[in-house]
């Protein structure tokens, strides 16, 4: 949570200094601003961060855009985040293929907030894949390929390597 918050704040070119907590045991990012109470929620904070650095377009332009946008960071939170068995895991990555599979990102043909959080959420999912398990959500793979070579979104963030080499799967 609060790490990913540091991420999206250097992505969004915030100078940063922010201070972080962290709240029950689910571990429930909170940010603590200078006047008045503190926000709390991966979501809640992240938007903030967004309209702070005036980039509301991650946020979707159309109605439409922010419902899915918003939709897909519920998702983020509720499944991802709540999600840590491999059953979790494995149905997790098989609606986001589903998804994808007519879509460059998550709300559509528009890089937003959704897409920045998911690969936070997912990178540590993804880099436990096998090749064979990367085949099978190819959508996924395509999308997470993608947005892990956007401009100032991976960071720090180990890449993870997709196999494009596929000459050598029929041979005896």
């Amino acid at each position: 949570g609060a790490e990913e918050l540091e991420l999206l704040e250097r992505l969004l070119g915030l100078p940063g200094g922010n201070k972080y907590g962290v709240q029950g045991e689910r571990k429930v990012p909170v940010l603590q601003t200078n006047n008045g109470p503190g926000l709390t929620g991966l979501m809640t904070i992240a938007a903030h961060l967004v309209r702070q650095a005036r980039k509301d377009q991650l946020l979707g332009s159309t109605a439409e855009e922010k419902a899915v946008v918003q939709q897909w960071l519920e998702y983020r939170v509720t499944r991802v985040n709540g999600g840590s068995s491999k059953e979790d895991t494995r149905t997790i990555l098989k609606d986001l293929n589903m998804h994808l599979e007519d879509k460059v990102y998550l709300a559509g043909n528009i890089f937003t907030l959704a897409d920045i959080l998911m690969y936070y959420g997912l990178h540590h999912i993804m880099v436990d894949l096998t090749v064979q398990e990367k085949e099978k959500y190819l959508n996924v793979s395509r999308w997470f390929s993608h947005i892990q070579h956007y401009p100032g979104v991976r960071q720090h963030l180990s890449d993870v390597v997709f196999i494009k080499n596929r000459l050598y799967i029929n041979a005896h």
